[in-house]
């Protein structure tokens, strides 16, 4: 099936996609501020460039859109065309996940992911909710976890995925 964009409608529209200040991380900060956490944002001298760095929790978290990084939920579609492309280009965005992941816990951070689906969307999580979660987890403790649409999930093996 051949793309529903002319290429040069489609390379405008993928150049769009912000890699900064989204919808959702702009959500996540409002909270994190919101409840008294001082963060920094996008270190680039951390693997993965982090959307947010508690230093004084000694945490990492990612915000992860669903379809870039393979969440099993709702808003992850499999492209109708140029299937195979995409689902490589996605899968190398979870195999580096994976490596970035490592290289913090290696280096003593604790890690979470938040999902797109638990900040916007229909079975997102209200922000009493998800505020809850974040600091559940930032000062509770454990190494990995990750928020989706159900709540909160420690991890023991990071990241889960199922492709």
């Amino acid at each position: 099936m051949t793309d529903v964009h002319s290429k040069a409608t489609r390379s405008k529209n993928m150049r769009a996609i912000g890699t900064r200040d989204t919808a959702i991380e702009k959500r996540l900060s409002g909270l994190l501020t919101q409840a008294g956490f001082e963060f920094r944002v996008q270190d680039a001298a951390l693997a993965g460039r982090p959307d947010f760095v508690l230093d004084r929790y000694q945490c990492i978290i990612f915000t992860h859109g669903c379809f870039w990084h393979h969440h099993d939920c709702y808003l992850f579609k499999v492209p109708a065309t140029r299937t195979e492309f995409w689902l490589a280009k996605i899968g190398k965005n979870v195999e580096r996940d994976k490596r970035d992941s490592a290289i913090l816990l290696a280096q003593g951070w604790r890690v979470l992911i938040v999902w797109e689906c638990a900040l916007r969307g229909r079975l997102k999580l209200d922000d009493a909710a998800l505020t809850e979660r974040l600091e559940e987890w930032i000062c509770g403790g454990g190494q990995t976890a990750q928020i989706d649409t159900s709540g909160i999930h420690l991890l023991t093996v990071f990241p889960p995925h199922t492709a």
